[in-house]
């Protein structure tokens, strides 16, 4: 008897995306060290994996807030990382406060996570220092509410920086925790890490990592400076005597404009060198300058408009949370069921 073949015509399904789960604290303007290396990380992921994206305003009450600065900080993140291509019909993006769960389960994680490991926490001890006269229990806790934030979404991937990799770690600890105690509840998240991803430092001191809390405003670009501010900033950052625009050890101030202008350009190091051979310093930093402002303008006349329609960014809001409210609540409720409580 001849074999028969059976082919389905049936397309097979595609793979399915790991998921990320990132968030930024809106406490005021970014900078382009914000843009560079993890906005634009926020949008180039959307591609390749299952995004989850919020503006962390729960996290940002550890410190006193204005109310009114606090939610008009928090619209104009929102406003600014969808101008810089985050997509809210690619991604699930909200404002953390619109979804409950990660409240509730900040209390369960609360209960699981130990006070010698809060007490460890680098920022804790940071910010203690910072805010000495306001060291709340939210502000020791807060690594329970970042872990809430990362295990409600199941994500199987968090983009960290060296200075959340601690957070990345108790995360885990805890995810462990529970689903040795209570069986598998949680996907262990693993650290993101882009390679290559930009490092931008300190205009004036690049020792020191670009903030926007440095009190010498030309020490760092932020993402709604006018192009004419861009190009003065540059002009006067800092370089060395050499006059030489190459990589090298000791030369942090041109290491540090390289990496900025490599990461706006796409060039490599090998090859601004060849382009800046002979050229001056003069030269290099308005190159630099006008690199960044090709970067920035399009965003900051989006950014705009955006702002302009301030019912239409409430209502991208709330579909992100209703998108992520349905992910949150599976969680919570095998969560709830586990540890015994009634809902």
């Amino acid at each position: 008897m001849e074999e028969k073949i059976i082919t389905s015509n049936q397309p097979e399904a595609p793979a399915k995306k790991k998921r990320i789960f990132s968030a930024i604290q809106p406490s005021g303007q970014m900078t382009l060290g914000n843009y560079l290396g993890a906005i634009r990380n926020w949008v180039e992921m959307q591609d390749e994996f299952d995004c989850v994206y919020a503006t962390a305003n729960l996290h940002a009450i550890t410190v006193r807030q204005d109310p009114k600065k606090l939610k008009e900080n928090t619209v104009n993140l929102f406003a600014l990382l969808i101008a810089s291509g985050v997509d809210p019909e690619k991604s699930i993006f909200f404002h953390q406060s619109q979804v409950a769960a990660h409240a509730e389960l900040a209390w369960v994680l609360e209960t699981y996570t130990q006070f010698g490991e809060l007490s460890r926490m680098t920022q804790f001890k940071d910010k203690s220092a910072r805010h000495a006269d306001n060291i709340n229990a939210g502000l020791f806790t807060y690594p329970s509410l970042m872990a809430a934030d990362i295990l409600l979404y199941q994500a199987d991937m968090v983009p960290v920086g060296e200075d959340q990799r601690q957070h990345l770690e108790l995360t885990r600890d805890i995810a462990e925790r529970f689903n040795g105690i209570y069986g598998k509840t949680f996907v262990v998240p693993e650290a993101y890490i882009k390679k290559n991803a930009a490092r931008v430092r300190n205009l004036l001191d690049p020792s020191k990592k670009m903030s926007k809390s440095d009190p010498n405003t030309k020490s760092f670009i932020l993402m709604t400076d006018e192009p004419a501010t861009i190009m003065k900033k540059f002009r006067s950052a800092v370089t060395d005597s050499e006059a030489s625009v190459r990589y090298a050890e000791g030369k942090d101030g041109i290491n540090n404009l390289m990496e900025i202008y490599s990461a706006c350009t796409g060039k490599s190091y090998e090859q601004i060198e060849d382009e800046f051979r002979g050229k001056g310093y003069g030269d290099f930093k308005t190159a630099v300058g006008e690199s960044v402002v090709a970067v920035l303008e399009p965003i900051q006349i989006r950014y705009k408009e955006l702002l302009s329609d301030k019912k239409h960014l409430e209502e991208l809001a709330r579909n992100g949370a209703a998108s992520a409210e349905r992910i949150a609540r599976r969680t919570i409720e095998k969560v709830y069921k586990k540890v015994g409580l009634v809902r």
